[in-house]
């Protein structure tokens, strides 16, 4: 049969077909290796997503090589030209190459953010110069994902040599109608493996939850597929699910708060944004050892949750978040999104409206993740980074100033501002690299993964900041909230679950002892920071928020968004929504490697969350389109 075909089969197509065979396998393998190094990320790996993955290969390989495809299938005669070779080698080696660049990036960068990269990679990466500083420690660190790709140059350029017909013995020629047949048919085939089949929309990366679980998508995608699908693509869609009336029913950002009188009137405010400090290196919340004890003694004093959740996987994603309750409930963070610049009401504009000064505390390089032009949109007066701090004596080399000198410094300058205030602390040393000073070193607890000994630094370093503030002025007037601005990579495959992915500590700590001290067992997510501090300083405005403060009647809850899939907590549960469709239903509470699908037995739960959840993703998609994020 196989001889029949290859006598049958032009002689370049036979060529051709060989060579994307190559890049398929090229493909695999990067998709092997992007396993290996985070096998804790895909517990339930089952044979058919292996092959799933192929499907979404060979999508990319017709949609990337198409023009080597058609080169390739030009007549034999036409090909003889020199100028026809190169451009083949061209159209061929470029995308190619490319393909297995991006692979292998992602297989060191979805550590950090548990999703393949799409276009928002190159608006990150244009934002600052944070891949310059980086560039050296990643080659240091990821020496042999660059070998590996050395290894994939080379294997293409000699295996393209070998499939070259030209080359192979015995070579015939074929008639020029059967040439142009051959080429004739072959376009439509790509074309169709490049859409994905016959349906009436090209596939997306959504698609892939309909091949695997929603947690194993970025392994049955491939990161070339995912940038190329999210080029030049809206950012959002309108959704229709309830009429105008009925959808705010079930969900209202318009707010209008709800004064507590616990703290005095003209309390000020500090946020600390702590980099990486998920709750599995934190003693309080894991019952192990604790690479966090300053944190963990913070937190037997101050009011805090059983359930903190991050709405996001990303630096860049927690500032709206934090400081402006606007999650990134889609493929590119909100900062660098076409939503960037809508109208927010965030918590230092509204504060500042009610005489409050306000900065924003960063000790990376100015322009790090746009930080300071973006905390400038938010309504902060003055940005404090590196260059504020000068003195590079005190930096990390890669980053920016330690947090061991950057964190008391900025509870010196607070001392300067205006009172009352409202101030934003972001932490950075425990980013990767992971840099710790020599002389810390050996003072450190390391641990099962690299950042703990960065975690346990990051909380000498808070540490200083706490003793230096105890010494200033406006100490004992200010309600401090202590939240983590994301998870880090992980160690385990329980916190790599989406069960588990996006605990964090979030606490209010007040040095007067008026708020309780206790640890709540309930849900609070980062979105509910702003309006909960607004109830606490007992400002009166009205104004827009997804979350909602902790004095309010909604319900408590918390979403999420990774690679299209949607993740909504409420009480005790996790519902997994996808394609506009209920996935999975988990009980979030239980710490375990393989949590239980509970959906079939409680559809009628996993209905009530939805429609809320659908509530929330119809208001939120609407007002970001038209820019309606304010009270007007």
């Amino acid at each position: 049969m196989l001889m029949k075909l290859r006598n049958v089969l032009p002689i370049t197509l036979q060529s051709l077909l060989l060579r994307i065979a190559l890049i398929l396998v090229l493909m695999t393998i990067t998709r092997i290796v992007f396993y290996c190094f985070n096998m804790d990320s895909f517990a339930h790996v089952q044979f058919t997503d292996w092959f799933a993955g192929i499907w979404f290969d060979l999508s990319t390989v017709s949609l990337v090589l198409l023009p080597f495809i058609i080169l390739s299938l030009l007549p034999q005669k036409w090909q003889s030209n020199w100028v026809i070779r190169i451009l083949q080698i061209i159209s061929f080696f470029i995308p190619a190459l490319l393909i297995v660049a991006l692979n292998l990036l992602d297989t060191a960068y979805y550590n950090f953010t548990l999703k393949r990269s799409t276009a928002d990679l190159f608006a990150i990466v244009s934002a600052g110069n944070d891949v310059g500083q980086l560039l050296t420690s990643f080659i240091k660190d990821y020496w042999l994902l660059i070998l590996i790709f050395m290894i994939g140059i080379y294997l293409l350029a000699k295996f393209y040599k070998r499939t070259n017909y030209r080359n192979w013995k015995n070579q015939r020629s074929s008639k020029l109608h059967v040439e142009l047949i051959a080429l004739v048919l072959t376009i439509p085939f790509a074309i169709l493996f490049g859409r994905g089949g016959f349906g009436l929309r090209p596939i997306s990366p959504v698609e892939a939850s309909l091949y695997t679980r929603p947690e194993n998508s970025a392994l049955v995608l491939n990161t070339a597929f995912t940038i190329l699908k999210s080029i030049g693509m809206d950012d959002l869609v309108e959704k229709r699910y309830f009429s105008e009336k009925e959808g705010e029913k079930l969900y209202n950002p318009i707010r209008k708060t709800n004064p507590q009188n616990i703290l005095p009137d003209g309390t000020n405010v500090v946020v600390i944004m702590l980099e990486s400090f998920g709750n599995e290196w934190v003693g309080k919340f894991n019952n192990s050892i604790s690479y966090t004890p300053f944190l963990d003694s913070l937190l037997e004093k101050s009011w805090y949750f059983e359930y903190g959740i991050s709405n996001g996987k990303k630096s860049i994603e927690a500032v709206p978040t934090i400081s402006a309750s606007m999650p990134t409930l889609m493929d590119n963070p909100y900062i660098s999104s076409a939503y960037s610049n809508n109208q927010l009401q965030s918590l230092p504009s509204i504060l500042k409206d009610k005489g409050y000064s306000t900065a924003f505390y960063h000790g990376a390089t100015n322009g790090s993740m746009r930080f300071n032009s973006f905390a400038s949109q938010l309504g902060y007066e003055e940005y404090f980074g590196r260059f504020e701090y000068n003195n590079d004596d005190h930096s990390d080399k890669t980053w920016g100033i330690l947090d061991e000198y950057f964190n008391p410094w900025t509870a010196k300058k607070l001392t300067q501002m205006k009172k009352p205030f409202m101030a934003n602390l972001f932490t950075l040393s425990s980013h990767h690299p992971y840099f710790v000073p020599q002389e810390w070193r050996s003072k450190v607890k390391n641990g099962p993964h690299p950042i703990c000994k960065s975690i346990y630094y990051g909380d000498i370093s808070l540490r200083k900041f706490f003793q230096q503030a105890a010494k200033e002025p406006w100490y004992k007037n200010t309600l401090f909230v202590i939240v983590a601005d994301h998870t880090p990579s992980s160690n385990s495959e329980i916190y790599n679950q989406r069960t588990e992915m996006y605990r964090i500590p979030i606490a209010f700590f007040d040095p007067s002892g008026k708020l309780p001290r206790k640890r709540e067992k309930t849900i609070f997510q980062q979105i509910d920071i702003m309006p909960t501090v607004l109830d606490l300083v007992n400002v009166k405005a009205n104004y827009y928020s997804i979350g909602s403060s902790f004095f309010s009647k909604d319900p408590r809850e918390a979403v999420t968004y990774l690679e299209g899939s949607y993740y909504y907590f409420r009480n005790n549960k996790l519902l997994v929504y996808s394609n506009d469709k209920i996935v999975n239903l988990f009980d979030f509470t239980i710490k375990t490697k393989n949590p239980t699908n509970l959906l079939p037995a409680q559809k009628a739960e996993a209905e009530k969350m939805a429609k809320r959840l659908k509530a929330i993703i119809q208001r939120y998609n609407h007002d970001l389109i038209h820019n309606q994020t304010i009270v007007r």
